[in-house]
């Protein structure tokens, strides 16, 4: 291999390197739902922003390119200017949805147990909230925009009695539910002989 050859290819590591960091971090940025208030009405409106159009812009340009792939105040306000970009763009982890639930669980504990919720692990052992029925709910049934009112009303329960409460409610014929009494144990009457 020659030198040129040699220096070409670091040149193109080099390039490559920095285009693809680029569109990897804007990418993850901005990926998946998040809940802004919507300039129109000041209410909560759950956004998808097109993730893959702002990572390309970024890694061309170094400055991303955001517009919205979905909203939920969509299609009746589909030609909206999209303001709401704005607080994305400004902050887009605060406004991931993960990050607003993550938060309103810190420091919390289940209503059930009383254990801690701690680190949430979304994809193996995510919490659940209970409504004021007593309905176990988990996050993939709860729209993103109704987040303040779920916080306002809803408790928090841990994964495991979110699993044993639904499976209670779902399939009562398959719990045994035992009382258990504390067993009587005989003990010796207290006595001042020395044996």
């Amino acid at each position: 291999m020659t030198l040129w050859a040699l220096i070409g290819s670091a040149v193109i590591a080099v390039v490559a390197y920095a285009l693809l960091s680029g569109f990897l971090t804007t990418y993850r940025r901005y990926r998946g739902k998040h809940v802004i208030t919507c300039p129109q009405n000041s209410q909560s409106a759950s956004v998808r922003v097109d993730a893959f159009k702002a990572a390309h812009w970024a890694a061309i340009s170094g400055d991303p390119v955001l517009r919205l792939s979905s909203c939920s105040r969509w299609p009746e306000n589909a030609g909206c200017g999209q303001e709401c970009l704005s607080e994305l763009k400004e902050s887009p982890e605060s406004c991931a949805v993960k990050t607003i639930v993550s938060q309103w669980y810190a420091g919390k504990s289940c209503v059930y147990c009383s254990h801690e919720i701690g680190p949430i692990v979304w994809h193996e052992r995510p919490p659940a909230v209970r409504s004021e029925e007593g309905i176990i709910r988990e996050w993939t049934d709860i729209a993103p925009e109704t987040l303040p009112q779920v916080f306002r009303t809803h408790e928090p329960v841990c994964f495991n009695c979110s699993l044993a409460e639904r499976l209670l409610h779902d399939h009562p014929e398959m719990i045994v539910k035992r009382n258990y009494r504390p067993e009587h144990k005989p003990t010796l009457a207290p006595t001042h002989t020395t044996y």
